[in-house]
């Protein structure tokens, strides 16, 4: 009995301890996965600008068909669902009617981190300069505003 007494006392000293500590500390300091579009959130997600731009992998004689699948495929599958269903529906939407270099360029724009993607499709940061006056860019941009207000939801692969 003394040994159910000691565990149970132990467990609500511990509880109260975390309590206290809890408490006076803030929750939002203490938050490893702040929400999207905090301050906390903007910081963490701040790509350094002295970082070069990532270096795609080749892929000589890739044949046009075999890139656009890629690309589906790499849109919808980004790490972060903010990214998954933009780039997923701008894929679906976009590629069909996009030529070689479009593609390509597309492709390099995938090669970038997807917070910085999101963030420059939405406007809420300017992109660096290699994508300034990119039109693929532009096009993300144009349906990220979605003026149609349609209810986007992910497409089947």
């Amino acid at each position: 009995m003394s040994a159910f007494f000691f565990s149970r006392r132990l467990a609500l000293e511990t509880t109260r301890c975390s309590r206290r500590t809890f408490s006076t500390t803030p929750r939002w300091h203490a938050d490893p996965w702040p929400l999207p579009h905090t301050p906390q959130h903007l910081s963490n997600t701040q790509t350094p600008s002295d970082i070069p731009p990532p270096t795609p992998i080749p892929r000589p004689g890739e044949l046009k068909e075999t890139l656009r699948a890629r690309l589906v495929y790499q849109s919808r599958k980004r790490g972060t669902l903010e990214s998954d269903l933009l780039l997923s529906t701008f894929a679906r939407d976009n590629l069909g009617s996009m030529d070689e270099v479009e593609l390509k360029e597309y492709d390099k724009l995938l090669d970038e981190p997807d917070w910085d993607i999101y963030y420059w499709a939405t406007e809420s940061r300017a992109p660096p300069e290699r994508w300034a006056k990119s039109p693929v860019l532009e096009k993300l941009k144009i349906h990220a505003k979605n003026e149609g207000k349609v209810v986007r939801k992910m497409p089947p692969l």
